[in-house]
């Protein structure tokens, strides 16, 4: 690519041709060079079984040629037509309650009703046959935002079969689930029916009987809706080999368990809608997430609001400079596109209050456009200079979709516990020291990291407290905490000691576990050295007997006060910490720095905090993207000299920089 790609979702379909004129006329200005388009036609290209009129979309796609605008082309798959709907009832969902739903939505085909997979597949198809030869096409974009879970009658019968493939006897599933609890046993794979209100589950989603049907239902619709995009996908490369193959991701989602998806997309794209607009860390964390997807790989933003959302209680728009700064950070972080949702704002339904670059009135000099205008021509300035560049990181954190599901459907120790919570929480003490960091599936080689976080590491699979003990031993450090190494792939507990298969590394044994409610505090407490001081922990709070390592920490409450609560083991030239409690961020942060500053992994500008600072590398350069989240001005000291992209200013080491409230600047050296 010869720059950054920047534009978005784009509806020309619901506007009438002169709405189009102006439209192109304002991307011009904004310097607006790629739109994705087709995410919502299957209804209005296809009528009927047989019947297609492909007439509106053959105009956009002239129009977009004759334009020069890159497309990322969707196959329309993301909502099914109502006739599908009327004429095989079917292909809608049955919901956690039992309830079958009828026409309505968008999240509501069932990923096993075959009538569903051969339209949807039918469709990718034709969309190849009509369009792949247009030079213009940068990505197919299959679907969108897959999402939720079916439990009807084609779910269980899919899931059956999915059962028999992966365990291959009904004894072997028995043992997997431990059905001789309750008199579980089953006799025949028929006897198996979906986990959900109905049958395993009581008061709510998380909360089930039996883990291990509960979790391998999570699974299998996982690889159900993967099945979806993997059918679309094989037509489209059966006619455009070379064009890459895509969906919108959504960041931290718990449904789809997004390092077995990473394996099939070409290209790893995700949609950012923070809850908050203070999500600085939630936002990198999931960067993060997405780069680590394929090992490494540049993704793209594919959405974001330019302004404000439309689907929450209440929509704050985002304040002057607050688009740019959070377009930014994606690029920091590995991103090689900022596109947005919307261009322009719908005229009706639910998403006519959402954010968008033009507004109803189709203006140009409102603030948000002016704002997008000024990002496109810097972007258009940076050219090339990070396309493709990579993050070089020493510092990985462990993530784990069968860890998340497994940990939140156990009953107990408490379900006050968030797996997506406690991992924005320990990066938030790792983010505050500005250094790269890797976030990664627990398959990936552990080789090249000084440093590995895993929270919550709960599921013990495939040797990997083995391949952990090697990392500690050449001289890494390894920090998880509580409920980490204790159940199996089945979510069954491992017969030892808590920590389970982790107990050698750690150095410790856990007898009992405490839990709170989360208001209620208990204190770390450290007499001496650079920890020195008190500091709140709660939730969990695990009663730990050394046995080779040692206490770093005490509680300073309840009947286990005095004893461990944070420790450390030798082992090999490395060391394993232990956390047996949730402490608050300032004492991740103190911890963190130390255990950095033990691997001199720092970074090489000074500043306060809320100022976020990242690299990017390309060859022998180094890019490094500084920016304010702050609310006033603040100042950074440079460690090297420096070449400033969009001041077009040099700076030499040691210099100060002023750096503007929600500014950004990037650095080349």
């Amino acid at each position: 690519m010869e720059k950054i790609l920047f534009g978005g979702d784009y509806n020309p379909e619901q506007w009438p041709r002169d709405i189009w004129t102006e439209d192109m006329n304002l991307f011009e200005e904004a310097h607006i060079d790629t739109v994705t388009v087709g995410v919502f036609t299957w209804a209005l290209i296809q009528s009927g079984e047989d019947t297609y009129d492909f007439s509106i979309m053959d105009e956009i796609m002239e129009r977009l040629h004759a334009e020069k605008k890159k497309v990322c082309l969707a196959t329309g798959t993301a909502a099914h037509p109502a006739w599908m709907a009327k004429k095989y009832p079917e292909v809608t969902r049955v919901d956690f309650e039992g309830r079958k739903h009828t026409f309505g939505q968008r999240h509501n085909s069932c990923p096993n009703s075959p009538v569903y997979q051969q339209y949807s597949q039918a469709m990718a198809r034709k969309m190849a046959e009509r369009y792949g030869k247009y030079d213009n096409i940068i990505a197919w974009h299959i679907n969108n935002e897959y999402g939720g879970i079916c439990y009807c009658d084609l779910c269980a019968k899919a899931f059956r079969n999915w059962l028999q493939a992966k365990y291959k006897t009904i004894e072997k599933l028995n043992e997997a689930w431990y059905t001789t609890f309750w008199s579980h046993h089953f006799y025949d794979w028929d006897e198996i029916v979906v986990p959900n209100a109905l049958s395993e589950h009581y008061g709510r989603e998380n909360v089930t009987a039996f883990q291990g049907i509960s979790l391998d239902y999570l699974r299998f619709n996982s690889d159900s809706m993967l099945a979806n995009f993997i059918g679309e996908k094989k037509h489209l490369k059966e006619i455009t080999p070379d064009l890459p193959v895509t969906t919108n991701m959504m960041g931290l989602y718990k449904t789809l368990d997004y390092f077995k998806w990473a394996k099939h997309l070409d290209i790893i794209s995700w949609d950012n809608y923070p809850p908050t607009m203070q999500s600085q860390a939630r936002m990198a964390l999931t960067h993060d997430l997405m780069r680590g997807l394929k090992q490494g790989q540049p993704f793209w933003l594919m959405e974001q609001t330019p302004s404000t959302t439309a689907c929450r209680d209440v929509n704050p728009v985002k304040r002057p400079g607050v688009m740019r700064l959070w377009s930014y950070q994606a690029v920091a972080h590995g991103s090689d596109s900022v596109l947005f949702f919307q261009m322009r704002h719908s005229k009706g339904a639910s998403e006519k209050y959402h954010g968008a670059i033009i507004n109803h009135g189709g203006r140009n000099d409102t603030r948000v456009f002016k704002e997008v205008k000024q990002l496109g021509q810097e972007l258009t300035l940076l050219g090339d200079a990070v396309v493709g560049a990579r993050t070089k990181a020493k510092v990985a954190l462990l993530f784990d979709w069968d860890s998340w599901w497994a940990v939140e459907l156990s009953d107990g120790p408490t379900r006050h516990l968030s797996y997506q919570q406690t991992m924005i929480h320990y990066y938030q003490g790792l983010y505050k020291h500005n250094i790269s960091i890797d976030v990664i599936s627990i398959d990936q080689d552990l080789d090249q990291y000084d440093v590995v976080l895993a929270p919550l590491l709960h599921m013990m699979k495939e040797q990997l407290h083995q391949k952990i003990e090697r990392f500690v031993e050449r001289g890494g450090s390894f920090i998880t905490t509580y409920l980490s190494g204790i159940v199996d792939e089945n979510d069954q507990a491992i017969l030892e000691d808590r920590p389970g298969l982790l107990k050698n590394l750690l150095g410790i044994r856990i007898d009992e576990t405490d839990t709170l409610e989360p208001t209620v505090t208990n204190e770390i407490c450290i007499q001496d050295g650079d920890l020195k001081g008190t500091y709140d922990c709660r939730l969990i709070f695990d009663v730990i007997q050394l046995e080779g390592a040692e206490a770093v920490a005490a509680y300073g409450k309840e009947f286990y006060a005095q004893t461990p609560v944070i420790t450390k083991n030798r082992f090999g030239k490395g060391d394993a910490w232990y956390l047996g409690s949730q402490p608050d961020l300032p004492f991740l942060e103190k911890l963190f720095k130390k255990i950095l500053d033990k691997h001199q992994i720092v970074c090489s500008i000074e500043a306060e905090d809320g100022v976020e600072i990242t690299e990017r590398h390309k060859g022998d350069k180094t890019y490094v993207f500084v920016m304010n989240h702050q609310e006033a001005e603040t100042e950074i000291v440079l460690g090297e000299d420096y070449y400033s992209l969009l001041t077009k200013k040099s700076h030499k080491a040691g210099e100060k920089v002023k750096v503007a409230s929600k500014d950004v600047l990037i650095f080349e050296n």
